[in-house]
């Protein structure tokens, strides 16, 4: 069998369709890379008057710190646990959404709203429920004898942006999954039930593998979320606290360079926190893709 081949006819048309994307690529993201890069080997004032060249001296200067460590850490623990709660949420939603009949596209659309919400405005509406003064979810929590304050409790601190977090990454990941479920044959799933198959096995054995594709997409793009896009979400509920519990490493950057002032050791850890992301890709797409079944 052979296959034709498409062409154009001018060399030109095809750098021209993708011009547009090409442009953006290189104003938003190429070129502030590069800017991080250069800025991470130089010690300069907060107005940009006065620079010197230190090659590597704010990398050593930061992998010493203590508190960029400590960043290091509740980074990892951060991610770790909004990637799994929204992930994990996402797909019972999804499951339980794909299984309704009446009223399905009600349900669905209410499931999708909070994608539409900025990270700031979610971070703030979980911040009110918590609240330990006001807050609804704090008074329910009292009630039943927990004692919530995440102003003065790391632990409290953390679950409250962890669950901010995932909340606004949970209506993504829904339209994912309901996506990889409907496009599975019902014949295959009828199959294995009148072969005795319950549905947590139906769902193990034939389900879940045969939407692994999009769950390792799923995971990449909640990684690379929880690294870069919940600043928002921190800065409007923890601001970082408290004493550091929730500063993650994008965070960080912005205090130091932004409130710090310290405008080389802030480029430097975004050039660290982009290679980090960069090695967690390229891992999952070597190790974990593996499992994944086409």
């Amino acid at each position: 069998m052979q296959h034709k081949r498409v062409g154009f006819e001018r060399r030109l048309l095809p750098w021209l369709l993708v011009a547009p994307q090409l442009v953006i690529t290189l104003v938003f993201f190429i070129w502030p890379a590069a800017q991080a890069l250069y800025q991470s080997v130089l010690i300069e004032d907060a107005f940009g008057l006065s620079r010197e060249f230190v090659w590597l001296e704010n990398f050593e200067a930061l992998f010493a710190d203590d508190g960029y460590r400590n960043s290091l850490e509740v980074t990892v623990v951060f991610s770790i646990g909004t990637t799994l709660l929204a992930m994990s949420a996402s797909l019972a939603l999804a499951v339980m959404a794909d299984r309704v009949l009446r009223g399905a596209m009600a349900y669905r659309t209410l499931l999708i709203w909070p994608y539409a919400i900025a990270p700031a405005v979610a971070g703030v509406l979980w911040f009110f429920l918590f609240n330990p003064s006001i807050g609804i979810a704090a008074y329910g929590l009292r009630a039943i004898g927990y004692d919530w304050n995440h102003y003065l409790d790391g632990d409290d601190a953390m679950i409250l942006v962890v669950v901010a977090a995932a909340w606004k990454q949970v209506s993504y990941n829904f339209l994912f999954f309901l996506a990889g479920l409907q496009s599975i044959p019902r014949s295959l799933i009828e199959a294995a039930a009148i072969d005795g198959a319950g549905p947590g096995r139906r769902f193990w054995t034939i389900v879940f593998p045969l939407i692994s594709p999009t769950t390792f997409f799923l995971l990449v793009v909640n990684v690379v979320y929880a690294f870069f896009d919940t600043f928002g979400i921190i800065h409007a509920t923890t601001s970082g606290g408290p004493a550091q519990a929730t500063n993650i490493l994008v965070y960080k950057v912005y205090n130091d360079g932004f409130i710090g002032l310290d405008l080389g050791g802030s480029a430097a850890q975004s050039a660290v926190l982009m290679a980090i992301v960069i090695a967690l890709t390229v891992v999952q797409f070597r190790y974990v893709e593996r499992r994944v079944e086409y």
